[in-house]
């Protein structure tokens, strides 16, 4: 077994549960703004339509195409469009309800916390993320995850996302340690598992959807405690 020193984790899907914190903040959103009287079926449908749009958008962010002020702007008002709903001033007072409740809900990865604090006695442990660093440390805060880690590192604050090497590059040297000393674990093939390799860092591939194809990770689990079978 390689000995590393560090272990760099992704924080939304991977410890972080986004997708239920969102349903819950969508759910909320549906009802608030009662989207039901503007011909919204449900909130099922409210929220399939979202993700598909957002998860679109977020692909043209990462690859540069799109500003954070953009997908932000753009996500709920083509969300509205494509349910039928023309209103500008709803896209906006949902974005930043959205904005503001999102990062506060509190669910976790299960096992996250048992297995951050058993990893936390033998390695030092970071976050690489590409999330937003205004609402980033709410969720680490909130979810009670912060203290964990000895360095939060946040894509917009570098200046590049993730699967760039000059991220990884910088949590390398802000570690002062070497790629073969880390270990990146994360639940998106290209932002986190070929981002981390192109720099020789290895890489646990955070399987929760059973994707059939890995892509050669160094290693694959589909719960956070096989991490544990690793280090």
């Amino acid at each position: 077994m390689k000995k590393y020193r560090h272990i760099f984790f992704d924080l939304d899907r991977t410890l972080w549960d986004f997708d239920c914190n969102s349903k819950m903040t969508l759910n909320y959103i549906f009802e608030k703004f009662d989207l039901k009287s503007r011909g919204v079926k449900n909130s099922k449908l409210f929220i399939e339509t979202y993700k598909r749009v957002n998860n679109y958008l977020w692909l043209q962010y990462r690859d540069g195409v799109l500003t954070k002020e953009q997908l932000r702007s753009r996500r709920f008002a083509k969300t509205l469009d494509k349910l039928s709903i023309s209103d500008k001033e709803l896209a906006k007072k949902i974005s930043s309800l959205y904005i503001q409740d999102s990062p506060k809900r509190t669910k976790l990865i299960p096992y996250t916390k048992y297995v951050l604090s058993v990893l936390q006695k033998k390695y030092q442990l970071h976050i690489i993320t590409n999330g937003f660093k205004e609402v980033q440390f709410i969720k680490l805060k909130n979810s009670g995850i912060y203290d964990y880690f000895q360095n939060i590192i946040i894509s917009e604050k570098i200046g590049v996302l993730k699967p760039n090497k000059k991220i990884f590059l910088h949590a390398v040297n802000l570690c002062n340690s070497n790629p073969k000393e880390c270990l990146m674990i994360g639940d998106d093939i290209i932002s986190d598992i070929l981002g981390a390799k192109q720099v020789g860092i290895d890489q646990v591939f955070y399987n929760y959807n059973n994707i059939q194809d890995s892509f050669d990770a160094n290693y694959t689990i589909s719960d956070l405690k096989e991490l544990l079978n690793i280090l």
